[in-house]
């Protein structure tokens, strides 16, 4: 060799490092991007998250006023005391107001019955957008007439069409259209209780509105001049915290939202994250594969003068070109799919989502792409440093263990630093970041870890009387260059968070239900006057249905503790005492008995109060009291809806606040609320559904300000709820398993040519197409078998525990969606496994060594 040439290779000269890793890669292309092709899907993910979250944060800009609907909206959930009246009516340049509450319509024509949240409007609100119905007209005429907006989903529901009337109360409405969307509401927003628009010169008529009913008012308030509000809300926020008034603005409704959606936003990117690590580790494992066939390579260009240096970074050029390119794709996919998560998360979300190319997204997808390949890659890479000449001599090649090289342990601070910088990069907590960090390092080693228990079982104790094939199938999965650990660790993971989620939600409906099994009460009559308290009991005793509970409920708040007022406690810096407790509306009832959901932890519950005047001893939940920070002893002034009230906490209690009956935070003893404004509660069961669709049509007949919630619609909301959250949960998950699936296809093709030499040598030896296609066929079914079980195990493990410790209910799963998981991901890696070994069953082995050795 020229002398020239060879001092010319020996110099860190790029332009030859690039040259060489580009001849070097032309006979392994198509298998580096099928090794990088693991962590397209987990870029994608990536890149349509950051573009989501890009596209929403405009959105929320540009759409900030239709949020509100206003520039200013003040609210409260009491009467509006007539002193600060003067002040509502002086603000804003228009105005309009609205009462909201829940109650029972009646649908005429199917002589149908449902909890609404009637919202009673006057004025031209909303201000920004518009009330979006069907016909378009709908949403301006109902003001003027006595007609009503009736939501999209209760029009389906009962089959009612425009023109058809309802009964609200003692008032019939046309109906006037379809309320298809309305400012600042979502579609899970509206599930429970759907809006229904009405006149609010028509309230009054109704008869609703009882004494003690729970009432909110609205005022909003549209400014010619929007630069005005926040001078205005700083002039007056004071005069309206001190009557008990909350406000909201197009700023601050702009910074609710953007927070919500942020916590989703960071939700999803952990779980694209995790896509993307599974896909790394396929990487390295595929990597380590394709280092383990260049030894020869490498052992020549070291006996041409190639230094360990430029030899290593011939083969990270190629890893993190392969990278980048991987990255690139993974962009261009991840900026498809984003057209798609608009649609996924519309119910979600009260703006109008739109899917725009977001160029920094796309950016920063390359560019965490090509870094985290190129962190996994320099594992299996460090290798290439210890390969000598010599191994040009050798047939085998053994690295240097892991512990012994302080280079790969720097690695693997660098992997997990990074893991940790990107998650707090998301969640903005370290100590989140580190628990994310550490709970993912977990699964990772707890997975592997039983890989290779059951690597060592299969060893250790696989019986030696079965058949060759058996024998052969099973020696596979611990032989050298086996892809348990990897294929379990994957596949594993993805198994684990569909089953887990499916667990998750499996088990709250069956909390739901259980609750209303049995005896258990399943329906709730509540604003119930106490003229109407006996008629109506006899009415659901007329029904057959027991009276489980009834209980009086008497509406109050907070003035002080331990003598403090709210404004005393925000003026007191070292105050333990929480501001929140002054701004709750209590339901508080009185009785001297413990229900069967209520244990008492400290005291006594008090008798009948005998002396005016005394200082009431009262209940309190615990947990309730520990949020505002008070206990034994403590004296709380209450403002029952006017008259103040001394107290003095007697007793703690411990609810279970599951049971479907009435649980309270504060309970006063007899001899002193009964003269207060209240109404009462009542409880029942009904048998079937039909039973208690004619109790419920008796009911708004007869008693139309009575509102009713029914566990039966509470679970199919549920269900709703949980079946949408899970959808969007699964969409994600779901590049975890398809990333599984991926890297189970790149570490088939890979172990296609690892085993190459022994399939043929087993051809040559007489073993015939159907032998070599059974003992793949039984190998790659105990790697998906193995990956499944395991996946489901932990995943069952896991379930049980939230249902015991933190759910506190029974855990039942049901076994057939499982079975059909653990058969659908053993069958596909069969199909896998043998699909990619065709090549070397349908050729004879003279062929297949020549095109593939």
């Amino acid at each position: 060799m020229d002398r020239e040439r060879f001092i010319y290779k020996k110099k860190l000269n790029l332009r030859w490092l690039l040259l060489m890793a580009w001849r070097d890669s032309r006979r392994n292309r198509s298998r580096l991007l099928l090794f990088i092709s693991s962590i397209i899907l987990g870029i994608a993910a990536l890149v349509a998250t950051f573009s989501l979250g890009d596209n929403v944060r405009k959105d929320i800009d540009k759409q900030a006023q239709t949020l509100v609907g206003a520039d200013l909206v003040i609210e409260s959930n009491k009467p509006i005391n007539k002193n600060i009246r003067p002040l509502l009516d002086s603000l804003g340049d228009q105005r309009s107001e609205e009462r909201t509450f829940a109650s029972m319509i009646y649908f005429t024509k199917s002589q149908g019955t449902r909890l609404v949240q009637v919202r009673a409007l006057q004025g031209d609100f909303p201000y920004y957008g518009a009330l979006e119905t069907t016909p378009v007209a709908a949403g301006k005429r109902f003001r003027a007439q006595q007609q009503a907006l009736v939501d999209k989903t209760l029009m389906l529901q009962f089959n009612a069409k425009v023109g058809d009337s309802i009964l609200i109360g003692d008032v019939s409405f046309a109906i006037a259209g379809t309320l298809n969307k309305a400012p600042g509401r979502t579609g899970l927003s509206t599930t429970v209780a759907p809006p229904v628009y009405i006149p609010l010169k028509y309230l009054d008529q109704t008869g609703l509105i009882q004494r003690g009913s729970r009432v909110g008012v609205n005022f909003y308030y549209k400014y010619n001049h929007p630069s005005q509000v926040p001078t205005t809300v700083e002039s007056i926020e004071g005069r309206l915290e001190k009557a008990g008034l909350d406000y909201d603005t197009v700023e601050e409704r702009k910074r609710n939202t953007g927070r919500s959606f942020e916590d989703v936003n960071e939700f999803l990117t952990l779980i694209s994250f995790i896509a993307l690590l599974l896909g790394c580790i396929g990487v390295a494992s595929a990597i380590h594969i394709y280092i383990r066939e260049k030894i020869s390579s490498i052992a020549i260009l070291r006996c041409l003068g190639v230094n360990s240096g430029q030899a290593f970074l011939i083969y990270l050029i190629q890893i993190v070109g392969i990278g980048i390119i991987g990255s690139i794709l993974g962009a261009i996919v991840g900026t498809l799919i984003q057209q798609v998560l608009p649609t996924v998360l519309e119910d979600f979300l009260p703006i109008e989502i739109t899917a725009g190319i977001s160029w920094p997204s796309i950016g920063k997808g390359i560019a965490l792409g090509a870094i985290i390949a190129a962190l996994f890659g320099l594992l299996p890479l460090l290798s290439v440093r210890n390969v000598s000449p010599l191994y040009t001599l050798r047939l085998s090649f053994e690295p240097t263990r892991s512990f012994r090289d302080p280079l790969k342990w720097l690695v693997y601070i660098l992997i997990l630093s990074f893991i940790v910088v990107f998650t707090w990069w998301q969640v903005h907590s370290w100590m989140q970041a580190i628990v994310f960090t550490i709970s993912i390092l977990t699964a990772f080693l707890v997975l592997a870890g039983i890989a290779r228990l059951l690597m060592w079982l299969v060893r250790r104790f696989f019986p030696a009387s079965w058949s060759y094939l058996w024998r052969q199938g099973f020696a596979n999965l611990y032989r050298p260059n086996n892809q348990t650990i990897i294929l379990i660790t994957t596949i594993g993971l993805g198994a684990l968070f569909i089953s887990t989620l499916y667990f998750i939600q499996s088990m709250l409906i069956n909390r739901v239900s259980l609750t209303g099994s049995g005896s258990q009460p399943n329906m709730v009559l509540f604003d119930i006057q106490s003229s109407q308290k006996d008629s109506v009991a006899a009415l659901a005793k007329q029904y057959q249905l027991p009276v489980l509970q009834q209980v009086p409920i008497v509406t109050m708040r907070i003035e002080a503790i331990n003598g403090k007022t709210a404004a005393d406690v925000r003026k007191d810096t070292a105050s333990k005492i929480s501001e929140r407790a002054f701004e709750w509306e209590f339901r508080v009832t009185y009785r001297d008995s413990l229900t069967d959901s209520e244990k008492l932890t400290a005291g006594k519950l008090s008798g009948p109060v005998k002396f005016p005047g005394e200082v009431v001893p009262i209940s309190m939940e615990e947990q309730y009291a520990q949020r505002i920070n008070v206990k034994m002893g403590d004296s709380i002034l209450f403002n029952v809806q006017g008259t103040l009230v001394p107290t003095v906490i007697g007793s703690m209690r411990k609810v279970d606040w599951q049971r479907v009956q009435t649980n309270f935070r504060v309970v006063f003893p007899p001899g002193v609320l009964e003269p207060a404004p209240q109404f009462h509660v009542l409880i029942t069961r009904v048998p079937s559904p039909e039973v208690s669709a004619r109790f419920q049509q008796a009911v708004v007949r007869h008693y139309p300000n009575i509102s009713i919630i029914d566990l039966h619609l509470i679970l199919k909301v549920l269900d709703d709820v949980l079946s949408q959250i899970g959808f969007v949960i699964r969409f994600m998950a779901g590049f975890s398993i398809i990333t599984g699936l991926i890297v189970l296809i790149a570490s088939v093709l890979i172990s296609k040519y690892q085993r190459m030499q022994e399939s043929v040598l087993l051809r040559t030896l007489g073993a015939s197409r159907r032998q070599i296609l059974a003992i793949t066929a039984l190998e790659y079914f105990f790697l998906g078998a193995l990956a499944a079980a395991t996946g489901i195990l932990l995943s069952l493990a896991g379930s049980w525990a939230l249902a015991r410790y933190s759910f506190k209910t029974p855990f039942s799963p049901d076994w057939w969606p499982v079975i059909i998981l653990f058969v659908a991901i053993s069958l596909l890696t069969i199909l896998i496994g043998i699909f990619n070994s065709r090549s070397v069953v349908n050729r004879p082995p003279l062929e297949v060594l020549r095109r593939e050795v």
